[in-house]
């Protein structure tokens, strides 16, 4: 009965702890995703450069210092997710070649 005990009491904190793990995975998903919304924000520095009639096509420090302050894994999934947008409205996928 002993043994039994224990193995209960084993298996709850067994089951806290993955809970808690679970939790804290959770948690640092959404400060990660908080992180990059906050990077992309910055990013507006450097709408002037690429919108379509754009006469300035050199970008100033303003913008590259958001791009250089970005994380690397916020601005890759930012640009492969946009890639998929039109597939994803069911649109004919995006040609951008010259």
């Amino acid at each position: 009965m002993a043994v039994l005990k224990s193995l209960v009491f084993l298996s709850s904190q067994a089951a806290a702890l993955l809970l808690l793990l679970a939790v804290a995975a959770v948690q640092t998903q959404m400060a990660t995703a908080q992180s990059c919304s906050n990077d992309l924000t910055k990013l507006n520095v450097c709408a002037p450069y690429v919108v379509p009639g754009a006469t300035e096509t050199n970008p100033g420090s303003d913008c590259c210092g958001a791009i250089q302050s970005m994380q690397h894994d916020c601005l890759c999934s930012t640009l492969r997710i946009a890639s998929q947008l039109p597939s994803l409205c069911n649109l004919p996928p995006l040609n951008c070649g010259n």
